[in-house]
């Protein structure tokens, strides 16, 4: 039974850590974008 439990919380931790680092990379390319867009339009010649 305490087995069950561990390995079940332990594929929870998993799962739970795999998306937060998908999410992280997501906002991490995301603010890089609006840097580049930001930087383009400055840069944008008349």
């Amino acid at each position: 039974m305490v087995r069950k439990l561990i390995f079940a919380l332990a594929a929870g931790a998993i799962a739970l850590t795999a998306a937060a680092c998908n999410t992280v990379k997501g906002v991490g390319r995301d603010i890089e974008s609006v840097g580049k867009a930001g930087s383009d339009t400055m840069h944008k010649k008349r």
